[in-house]
């Protein structure tokens, strides 16, 4: 969808509207501190930290490393991310309770979050927790091209868009979480669900799949039913404030949080909510394979699948982030972008980067790429696409320098604020 320009004087009088004239913190522990990150000028600039559930069976028993939860990270993964001028991780990590009833705690999903959270403290990184799986909801919505390929249906569950026994667990997960990370002085933001998709897998994705990708045919069609994350995510907020009424809540929108469904998130009250974007598209060029063809930036080919071919460039970028923009001079709320990325090989990924980069700095948009990889040998040698350290050629698996990676450190070396 077209949309008008923002000029460089909208841009400003938005960054005043979420109090972009504070200063830069010292460091940030107390309550206010930590939303003052937040609303401030670009102050988190960081990277994801992914892990998933083992599942011995489909992964065997290297890939992932011993288990329960893998890729493993080290100490020295989390300081070389910051000897490299990050700030912050969004720890995107299995929820605390069961994804099958009964709903309860999984020990040992906290015993490895709280790892995760004591080596970014070792580190000096803040930390946002983010959480890809809970009740009635598994990791392999997220994988659902390998379906009957690596996995079978019997390992699909995205029964939380129609159960209310889910959905209510959700809350009482969350607000279990808040007590027991409250007072972490690390712990800078809990974001409630990364990507929200109900508009693709329904229910179930093999009997109760919607694949509605319109925003306003999902909300003319199943706007305030159990589908609808506006509905939901409220709840979860007001158990969080319960028990933690000071931490920031990050909250992305339908439609795996694609900034095209961000105008569709309906705010609430709370005063310390983050409004969050993923950045992925183009897609097509984001997630191109190595050596393909047509698709580099700047260039010109159809970028949104209608046929025709666009221009990619800044001014496309200034246009798709629009949304961004008219949100904030609506509703009056900071927005933070917690996934975005390109894979390492795409032509023109550093000047990509830098212009994206760029324009969020200028809203003061806190930011955090995919991914910082570990270092585990079986992961590292494998998923590359993503590891910023391996420079463009597909092949090379050694870390190397490269315009790319000169321009994430070069953004990261603005950080000024640590715990």
């Amino acid at each position: 969808m077209a949309r008008s320009r923002k000029s460089q004087i909208v841009i400003l009088s938005l960054l005043l509207v979420v109090g972009a004239v504070c200063p830069p913190l010292g460091g940030a522990s107390a309550p206010e501190d930590k939303w003052r990150l937040w609303t401030g000028p670009t102050q988190l600039r960081g990277a994801n930290v992914y892990q998933r559930r083992v599942y011995p069976e489909l992964d065997g028993r290297t890939f992932l490393g011993p288990g329960p939860f893998g890729p493993p990270f080290t100490q020295e993964d989390f300081d070389r991310l910051a000897a490299l001028g990050a700030n912050y991780v969004n720890i995107s990590h299995p929820g605390l309770f069961t994804e099958r009833p009964p709903y309860r705690l999984d020990p040992a999903a906290q015993a490895n979050l709280d790892r995760l959270l004591g080596m970014a403290e070792a580190a000096g990184l803040y930390a946002v927790i983010s959480f890809r799986t809970g009740p009635g909801r598994s990791e392999f919505t997220f994988l659902l091209g390998d379906l009957g390929d690596w996995f079978g249906e019997e390992y699909l569950n995205d029964s939380v868009w129609g159960d209310p026994e889910a959905q209510a667990a959700w809350a009482e997960m969350w607000k279990y979480t808040a007590r027991r990370y409250r007072h972490n002085p690390v712990v800078v933001g809990y974001d409630l669900m990364v990507e929200p998709n109900s508009n693709e897998v329904g229910s179930d994705y093999l009997r109760d799949r919607l694949d509605v990708w319109d925003p306003e045919e999902f909300y003319a069609r199943y706007g305030g039913t159990l589908y609808d994350w506006n509905q939901l995510y409220p709840v979860i907020v007001a158990a969080i404030r319960q028990v933690d009424p000071h931490t920031p809540i990050l909250v992305g929108a339908m439609g795996y949080s694609a900034v095209d469904w961000l105008p569709y998130l309906v705010p609430t009250q709370d005063p310390r909510t983050v409004y969050t974007v993923h950045q992925y598209q183009p897609f097509v060029y984001t997630h191109q394979e190595p050596h393909a063809r047509g698709y580099t930036y700047p260039g010109r080919f159809d970028t949104d699948w209608d046929g025709f071919p666009d221009h990619f460039d800044r001014g496309w970028l200034e246009e798709l982030l629009s949304p961004v923009d008219e949100f904030v001079a609506a509703h009056r709320v900071p927005v933070a972008v917690n996934e975005f990325g390109v894979v390492r090989w795409a032509p023109g990924a550093a000047e990509f980067l830098e212009d994206q980069i760029a324009l969020f700095e200028a809203r003061g948009l806190n930011w955090a790429l995919w991914a910082w990889e570990p270092s585990w040998p079986p992961w590292r040698e494998t998923v590359t696409a993503f590891n910023y350290l391996l420079g463009p050629e597909p092949g090379n698996l050694e870390p190397t320098d490269s315009a790319l990676l000169a321009v994430i450190t070069r953004y990261w070396a603005s950080n000024s604020t640590r715990p």
